[in-house]
């Protein structure tokens, strides 16, 4: 498929009544995270079964063109394309080895202001960031977690969703303690992605997840707090809530 087929295969699957719906969700009106985003009206479902149909009989796509594929996507005006162009990058990751890898890596951080909602940072950072720092040095990830960009933050704590899911837990929580503790950020939607990735740490160590909240739980924000032990018994829960903000 080319860039026009891509396209093509979007609007095909488009509905003005979801766009309209999606625009709300994502808060895209004046002053808000989302301003000024256009959106198709595209459900991720129909997005990764173009993604697909992209690949199919591709045993071995060439790096070089897919990637130019997905630089056009992701400058595109509308939502959808730079998440099936995300999406894209994220299967070219996993089809990649090597060299490759380590090029479409860079690729996604050098293009990082289009990775611009939470969707898009959420289907992306773990699958090729997460992924390829997981036997590398992650201090990237650190730096990012000082940006300015509240996106570029969340995809920092994103990443780190593939070490959880192979039991290591430090970056989490070192950029737990950076984020909400060090630096207060204050932005909602990092208090969530926080919050999450402490859930998911407890999921697979409870133990370590008690530990930090019994040192950290007066001071994280309420939202954190609150989506890092939803899976908690009540009264863990309220007792917790009561020593919190």
């Amino acid at each position: 498929m080319t860039v026009q087929e891509v396209r093509a295969a979007l609007r095909q699957a488009a509905s003005p009544e979801k766009a309209a719906i999606l625009a709300r969700f994502f808060k895209t009106g004046p002053g808000e995270y989302g301003e000024g985003d256009h959106f198709l009206g595209v459900v991720v479902p129909a997005q990764r079964k173009i993604v697909r149909d992209y690949f199919a009989g591709r045993k071995s796509p060439d790096c070089g063109e897919v990637l130019a594929v997905v630089h056009e996507l992701l400058n595109g005006e509308r939502h959808e394309e730079r998440l099936t162009g995300l999406l894209i990058l994220v299967e070219l990751y996993r089809r990649s080895g090597g060299v490759d890898r380590s090029r479409v890596c860079g690729f996604y951080l050098e293009h990082l202001d289009r990775v611009n909602n939470w969707d898009l940072v959420d289907l992306s950072a773990p699958g090729i960031l997460g992924a390829h720092l997981l036997d590398r040095d992650s201090a990237v990830l650190f730096r990012l977690a000082e940006s300015g960009n509240v996106w570029e933050r969340r995809v920092a704590v994103l990443a780190t969703l593939v070490f959880i899911r192979a039991g290591r837990f430090s970056e989490t929580l070192r950029l737990a303690e950076r984020l909400l503790l060090e630096k207060r950020d204050t932005h909602d939607l990092m208090h969530k992605a926080v919050g999450w990735m402490l859930r998911e740490v407890g999921k697979r160590d409870r133990g370590a997840l008690e530990s930090f909240l019994d040192k950290h739980a007066a001071q994280l924000p309420r939202t954190a707090l609150r989506y890092a032990i939803e899976r908690f018994p009540e009264m863990e829960r309220r007792g917790y809530l009561a020593a919190g903000k």
